[in-house]
């Protein structure tokens, strides 16, 4: 089923239906297909893109590059060192000027308010490529892999080890809740996600026939499930609190064992990447055979031209 998007941003995932959110992975699925047959379609020639990063990336600028660039459109790379926004400028200002020239803006980087704020004033879609709070691009190449797998979504378990309350813990919750599945946040209590955030997604993952569930013991939860995930104990911006994260966290290090007490010789391993090997994840894990974390890292091309695709067509 086709749903008109045209004009929609996405800056988290609770504002797409699970209806929505299927459709813009069937989307990933065809075109990804259409990559592997050599197909080439110039959908977006023409069109402009402006992608605002505070934050280094790989994955989220190549992705966003190649998919805009293979559809014949135009990305412009824009980082804080290149152009006003929050210093002379208003983030508000910013986002009118790139609107009146651009067909679309992508931001990564730190405030989630930022990116709300580009989206209210810019008069184009706005994408989430990253921010402290949510990372929504990179939930729909998760979702993606997993189906790949397994061949559905609904009812399937994902356990996220590590920190619970970073954007990566936040944005499964809500992806997996959208979707019916079944998530575990298994992580120490100092790093939950707030009551209010816990009882929004067990509302939102009844709603759909998932469930969400939470524990600190390191470990536990893990039985029949599907994907294990993790992400770095230290997130961009948080370099200062690493040694210490590193204290709390590394009793919930991903390594053979942990991945044998899912009771499942075909639970995949993932992880957003970068991974520093040895810390949350060890190098056996990562660089084995349940590990699937490569073809994630391909998704994220495939699911952004499928958000690229259906608002901006």
């Amino acid at each position: 089923m086709a749903f008109n998007l045209k004009g929609r941003s996405l800056l988290t995932l609770k504002e797409y239906t699970p209806q929505e959110i299927r459709y813009l992975l069937d989307i990933a699925k065809q075109v990804k297909a259409e990559r592997k047959a050599g197909i080439v379609h110039q959908r977006f020639v023409g069109k402009t893109i402006a992608l605002i990063f505070e934050k280094r990336s790989t994955r989220t600028r190549c992705a966003f590059e190649t998919a805009f660039g293979e559809e014949g459109g135009h990305p412009v790379f824009l980082s804080t060192d290149d152009i006003q926004l929050g210093a002379k400028e208003s983030i508000e200002d910013t986002a009118r000027v790139l609107g009146r020239m651009f067909d679309a803006i992508e931001f990564r980087g730190f405030k989630q308010e930022t990116v709300e704020i580009l989206a209210k004033y810019a008069g184009v879609p706005v994408y989430n490529g990253l921010t402290d709070e949510y990372h929504p691009t990179q939930v729909l190449a998760d979702l993606m892999t997993i189906e790949e797998e397994f061949g559905s979504l609904k009812g399937r378990k994902l356990v996220f080890v590590g920190d619970g309350r970073n954007n990566m813990a936040n944005t499964l919750a809500i992806g997996c809740a959208k979707m019916g599945m079944h998530y575990v946040i298994n992580s120490p209590k100092e790093l939950w996600p707030s009551e209010s955030f816990i009882k929004e997604i067990k509302d939102m993952a009844a709603e759909n026939g998932g469930t969400f569930e939470l524990t600190s013991v390191p470990g536990e939860g893990l039985e029949g499930a599907d994907a294990i995930y993790t992400d770095v104990w230290a997130s961009m911006g948080e370099e200062a609190k690493a040694e210490e994260r590193e204290k709390l966290l590394r009793p919930y290090q991903v390594n053979e064992e942990m991945m044998k007490k899912t009771g499942r010789d075909d639970t995949i391993f993932l992880h957003c990447l970068p991974a520093v090997k040895g810390q949350e994840v060890t190098f056996e894990v990562i660089e084995g055979k349940q590990s699937r974390v490569w073809d994630q890292a391909e998704n994220r091309k495939h699911t952004i031209k499928a958000v690229l695709i259906a608002t901006l067509l």
